[in-house]
């Protein structure tokens, strides 16, 4: 076990899996350019065949999480729940505390089949990351800038143009808005307290326009609101970098479902009723913080086998001629190919670390709680 934790922490085995993720996103973005002829002829075929390509790239980050740091997910339901899952279109509500929580939330869509077909309301700046926005592009993802006057025209077309979507889809919402931070939670609790809304110790205070208008635009699309609260047993902070490094996690996540028949229909009923499933979130926090675990029943779903495949096929197509030009040019012996080669593995280094930065809690808080928190949702 020592030498296989030894050996996780290699840079030179994490660059090359890099290096496999980044060639293979490439190549399915090429592919998926490819594919856009299709949409006036059959738009349908498209999203199913970009459906596909995107789980052949987002697969390998769940691989990392299963498979490479060996992260158990628990979830906390009913047997009723799990049934339904992968079967409906449905709205998610994550809270949004842990540089990996969308993991954890695609390593539940691929278990149950839909992870290729996973959207998000996603921050207009993701849009220009190399790989994963330019993925969620060509599957439709809805960007906006957070500022509701910009986005109301965008994100009401982006919603009504996925009611006829193909694939069963569970579409994520942070209602937080922005990860959370100590220093966003107060100001977030100020603000709860000039509204006279009860203040939350685990989560900031909800925006609301995001849901209600999701909830508008997708009525009689989606059949339910899947409620997940995500934590870690013994108080773990979990990063990117750690998975990447092999360490391992244990992630519990309690999930809900409230049939959308369930949930009001007016816009200012739907938002009270949004701040009361946060008060419950919160408990079920404060629940788990003494308890060290969820109330409920648990059920543990078993990894598949496909996440591994995928890699490796990706791993065996890029790796063998990246290695035979590797030795190619140590064999060479020429300064010139040697020293280029240096500096293409120095920029692939960076260019790789870049992206993991995407996720990271200290560079990825945005400013948005800070400066809009004091605004109306």
């Amino acid at each position: 076990m020592a030498l296989l934790a030894y050996l996780k922490s290699l840079f030179v085995l994490q660059l090359l899996m890099g290096f496999v993720f980044v060639v293979s996103g490439l190549i399915i973005n090429l592919i998926q350019l490819c594919t856009c002829i299709l949409w006036p002829i059959n738009k349908q075929l498209y999203r199913k065949i970009n459906c596909r390509l995107a789980y052949s790239l987002w697969s390998q980050l769940v691989m990392l999480l299963e498979w490479w740091s060996g992260t158990e997910c628990t979830l906390y339901t009913d047997q009723a729940t799990v049934d339904k899952f992968g079967k409906e279109h449905v709205i998610t509500i994550l809270n949004h505390n842990y540089e990996i929580d969308f993991l954890c939330g695609w390593t539940m869509c691929e278990r149950f089949g839909i992870l290729g077909s996973s959207k998000v309301l996603a921050k207009h700046e993701l849009l220009k990351v190399p790989l994963i926005g330019w993925t969620w592009y060509f599957l439709e993802i809805v960007f906006c800038t957070r500022k509701w006057e910009e986005d109301r025209k965008t994100v009401f077309k982006g919603l009504n143009s996925l009611k006829d979507y193909p694939e069963y889809m569970w579409f994520l919402l942070y209602c937080e808005g922005t990860r959370f931070t100590e220093t966003k939670h107060q100001i977030s609790m100020q603000v709860a307290e000039s509204k006279g809304l009860p203040k939350l110790k685990y989560h900031l205070l909800p925006r609301t326009k995001g849901f209600t208008t999701t909830m508008q635009c997708l009525k009689g699309t989606v059949t339910a609101v899947y409620d997940v609260t995500l934590n870690f047993k013994d108080n773990q902070t979990p990063t990117l970098l750690g998975i990447i490094n092999g360490k391992k996690y244990k992630a519990d996540l309690s999930v809900r479902r409230f049939p959308v028949e369930d949930i009001p229909a007016d816009e200012k009923e739907c938002a009270i009723w949004l701040h009361k499933l946060y008060q419950e979130k919160d408990a079920l926090q404060e629940y788990y913080k003494k308890e060290g675990k969820y109330p409920g029943p648990t059920i543990s779903t078993r990894r598949r086998p496909w996440t591994l495949l995928n890699f490796l096929f990706w791993a065996t197509l890029l790796l063998s001629p990246l290695i035979n030009f590797a030795c190619g040019v140590v064999v060479s012996g020429s300064p010139l190919l040697i020293i280029g080669f240096s500096i293409f593995l120095l920029i692939a280094s960076i260019a790789i670390r870049r992206l993991i930065g995407v996720t990271e809690v200290n560079k990825t808080g945005s400013s948005y709680g800070n400066q809009e928190a004091k605004k109306e949702n």
